[in-house]
């Protein structure tokens, strides 16, 4: 009985800790997300027709769109007994941001460079 309720808070806190750290970042970057996210960009899917176009169980599809979910980055809708998944492309902003930091960086020491090429060029002429 010890043994079950150690497990049980272990698992408990692990799940806290799991859904906590789950961000945009790991949702892109499994192939099966980003492909999930393709899809969706395109039009509003149901769970069963969003699983036919994965090699993959309907369970795993289905923790994939609840990841998804959890990020933000779609949105789960009930009609009837189906329900039908949507993005939500606003939330890659984060990673737009993320990235154009880098960008900026990049751009300046290509340019940086650039500038010093140029400078050897007029040198030499």
């Amino acid at each position: 009985m010890r043994k079950l309720k150690l497990a049980h808070i272990f698992a408990r806190n692990n799940l806290r800790i799991m859904t906590q750290t789950r961000d945009i970042f790991q949702a892109i970057a499994d192939p099966t997300r980003r492909q999930i996210i393709g899809m969706l960009a395109r039009k509003s899917l149901n769970v069963n027709a969003i699983a036919k176009e994965f090699d993959i169980t309907r369970q795993a599809v289905s923790l994939h769109v609840q990841f998804l979910n959890d990020c933000g980055l779609i949105v789960i809708r009930q009609q009837g007994r189906e329900r039908y998944c949507e993005a939500k492309l606003e939330k890659l902003n984060e990673v737009t941001d993320w990235v154009d930091q880098y960008r900026k960086y990049w751009d300046n020491k290509l340019d940086s460079l650039e500038s010093y090429l140029a400078k050897i060029q007029k040198k030499k002429k």
